[in-house]
């Protein structure tokens, strides 16, 4: 048994990628956090180790806060996996509903649901289309943008459009500095990296191009047999409009085959939790913080 924080724990890298992409295959997850491109590329963020219990693969990472804590178990025997974790008196993080239901049925922790990391899950075809008054905002936001520009959308290859992206992603980085934002800080690092390295990852993206200058760009990848999950979007800031549309365009281009997109959480930010309840989610996807005892 190999315990997390153990000195033979390592740190993840991208030779993890078979395993992990085989146990998520296997797990379909609906939690946004569980895929291996989104461990990978914050894997420096949170100091991602990899660890066994038994047959479980266990990942363990740190909190901005400082303290550690785990992903749900992965394969083997779950069992075994949450009473090793209740010896090394671990946290889980992301644990979902069923995961959550479970330790409170075996009374072997406190469960509590951490409305900051909900994700937002949203019909894909409904934010393709934007169909009736619900959306007419949205409608109108990007009337706005293509009655002033032209323009035309193309699906990412880092040959192509990576430097592009790169200096639409400065201007974010100009305006982060406006204000401390450690996790913006944190995210922008990721998003660099995932621009350079998205064929690698098995990320997909989609880029809006007005004259010769992206204006917004979307990566994600597919989460479950179900649901895409769209982990970096950026638009230029001064472009009324341009948000409304690469996140249409993402929905209408890419994933066509999944029922569900899901738009990951809003981390307590009153803005982006107003922002993501206007597209309408069909459903809070919970995630629980589980202390095990």
């Amino acid at each position: 048994m190999m315990i997390p924080n153990h000195p033979s724990s390592k740190p993840l890298d991208i030779s993890d990628k078979p395993e992990l992409d085989r146990l998520f295959a296997e797990l379909q997850p609906q939690v946004s956090e569980l895929t291996f491109a989104n461990l990978y590329l914050f894997r420096k963020a949170h100091d991602y180790q990899l660890g066994r219990i038994g047959g479980s693969l266990i990942v363990t990472g740190c909190g901005y806060d400082g303290n550690r804590y785990c992903l749900p178990p992965l394969g083997g025997d779950m069992k075994e996996a949450l009473t090793a974790l209740s010896n090394d008196k671990m946290t889980i993080y992301g644990a979902d509903e069923s995961l959550a239901q479970h330790c409170r049925d075996t009374h072997i922790a406190d469960c509590t649901e951490d409305r900051d990391s909900f994700d937002y899950l949203y019909l894909r075809e409904e934010l393709a289309t934007l169909p009736g008054n619900r959306f007419h905002k949205k409608k109108n936001r990007i009337h706005y943008f293509t009655l002033r520009h032209s323009y035309h959308t193309e699906i990412y290859s880092p040959d192509i459009h990576q430097a592009a992206c790169l200096s639409l992603l400065e201007t974010w980085r100009r305006m982060s500095r406006l204000e401390q934002n450690r996790s913006l800080d944190l995210e922008l690092e990721a998003t660099v990296e995932a621009l350079a390295q998205a064929p690698l990852l098995s990320l997909e993206g989609i880029v809006a191009i007005s004259g010769e200058t992206v204006v917004a760009f979307a990566l994600g990848e597919r989460l479950n047999s179900e649901t895409a999950v769209c982990h970096f979007e950026k638009a230029d800031p001064f472009l009324e409009g341009a948000s409304q549309l690469i996140n249409r365009e993402f929905a209408a281009c890419l994933f066509n085959d999944c029922r569900y997109l899901n738009r990951e959480q809003d981390l307590g930010e009153a803005g982006l939790r107003s922002a993501k309840l206007s597209y309408h989610p069909v459903e809070l996807i919970k995630k629980y913080r589980v202390r095990l005892s």
